[in-house]
């Protein structure tokens, strides 16, 4: 399925996207408020919503929410460039990408089959019988029912949390570059000055909280990556 709704109301920049996408085998649909985007998103089925900030009605975080409420389609959301706060508070409310107006509508349609390439791999890692959970320390991670317990609590995570929480229990105790977790978790290259890996390794850290022994799950090796602390209590 490769239906997209386009929720803006810019009217230009609809037929421009509507015009761009559908030679690339997208149809696509759009809408001008948020309150018809939100519920346009939630009653028919799309392979994903380009979401603008500012919008009449409803602005384009309170649709994010709602859309969050009920579906896990993935959202692209359009911020204004420069606006690093709209960025952090989509990709944390569970926008899976952003792109910064004005853009080229060739970097839109590259997002889209990032996302794209994305689900096509959980649902082929969901269709191998071979999966199996990952246990660190007091962390579950069910990767058939993409479910994660911490301390026998289940946390809500984003599909992109999800996928990035999974890359650093595999390699638990090791970095990871930040620039093979952006290609492994997000299907692309690191571009300068793109920080949204690092917002989702944020949002993860906030939702898992800390180890019991005060220090963070996650730690930062500067100037390299990521990794998932494989500490002495994870050893039982």
């Amino acid at each position: 399925m490769n239906r997209i709704l386009v929720i803006d109301d810019d009217l230009k920049l609809c037929e421009l996207l509507a015009e761009y996408l559908t030679p690339e085998g997208f149809d696509v649909e759009t809408v001008n408020d948020g309150e018809q985007g939100v519920e346009r998103a939630l009653s028919e089925e799309y392979a994903l919503v380009v979401l603008d900030v500012m919008l009449p009605k409803m602005n384009g975080f309170d649709v994010l929410r709602h859309i969050r409420e009920k579906s896990r389609i993935p959202v692209i959301m359009l911020t204004a460039r420069g606006d690093d706060i709209d960025r952090i508070v989509g990709l944390e409310m569970g926008a899976d990408d952003y792109l910064p107006k004005p853009f080229n509508p060739r970097e839109l349609v590259a997002r889209i089959r990032a996302i794209q390439r994305r689900a096509e791999n959980v649902e082929e890692q969901q269709s191998e019988s071979g999966t199996e959970d990952l246990t660190v320390g007091d962390l579950l991670l069910k990767s058939r029912s993409r479910e994660v317990f911490c301390e026998g609590v289940e946390k809500e995570l984003t599909s992109v949390e999800f996928n990035l929480l999974e890359a650093l229990l595999q390699r638990a105790g090791q970095v990871i570059p930040r620039e093979e977790l952006v290609a492994q978790v997000l299907g692309r290259q690191l571009s300068p000055y793109d920080r949204s890996i690092d917002v989702h390794i944020s949002a993860l850290r906030k939702k898992l909280g800390l180890l019991k022994e005060g220090s963070e799950r996650i730690k930062t090796v500067r100037g390299v990556g990521y990794l998932y602390s494989f500490s002495d209590e994870n050893d039982g």
